[in-house]
């Protein structure tokens, strides 16, 4: 009785052994996912630091652009409006200059006008001061017109930078639902 009951004694153990084998490649396999996981967890959060490093550095630099676009803009426009001050002081000087030689040339004949506004313009000022405020408003509207393809310019630009940033988002999306779907219909991965 003694030899036949070691016999089946030393079967389970080989079909332990071989069970044993069997829950350790399992766990080697399972040990290898979860560190390729962590793995591929960390790649990911470094390549997303990095990529909102690029952001903000991508958005200081639009920032200091957009600040030097103004900055040049508003100095046209100063530089505009200061030339257009300084005709129009020019005009103001000529028509007073043409006051005093009225008057001047009245001799004492006459009463200085009270209010020199007053005085007659001759058509050469009157086609003058026209030809002036025709180039003033031409000035304004090609300043306008310049300032508005700016902007248009400008919004196409950012509306480009925001479909791009926007078919990425698409496009990483795409990727994880397809490798979840790859995942539960492969039978691996937390569903299988």
């Amino acid at each position: 009785a003694g030899p036949p009951s070691m016999a089946p004694s030393m079967a389970p153990t080989a079909a332990e052994a071989e069970l044993l084998l069997l829950q350790k490649q399992a766990l080697a396999e399972e040990e290898a996912a979860k560190a390729k996981r962590e793995l591929l967890t960390r790649f990911l959060q470094y390549k997303l630091s990095r990529e909102e490093q690029s952001s903000m550095w991508g958005l200081h630099k639009v920032r200091t652009l957009w600040r030097l676009a103004q900055r040049k803009t508003k100095d046209q426009e100063l530089r505009q409006d200061i030339e257009i001050l300084s005709q129009t002081f020019s005009r103001v000087m000529d028509c007073k200059d043409g006051v005093i030689e009225v008057t001047a040339g009245l001799g004492g004949m006459g009463e200085m006008p009270e209010d020199t506004h007053d005085l007659p313009k001759t058509p050469q000022t009157l086609v003058r001061d026209l030809k002036e405020a025709e180039e003033q408003q031409n000035r304004a509207l090609r300043s306008h017109l310049h300032l508005t393809d700016q902007l248009l310019h400008l919004q196409r630009r950012r509306l480009g930078y925001l479909e791009e940033g926007f078919n990425a988002q698409v496009d990483a999306l795409k990727a994880e639902f397809e490798a979840e779907r790859s995942g539960i219909s492969g039978g691996g991965g937390e569903w299988g």
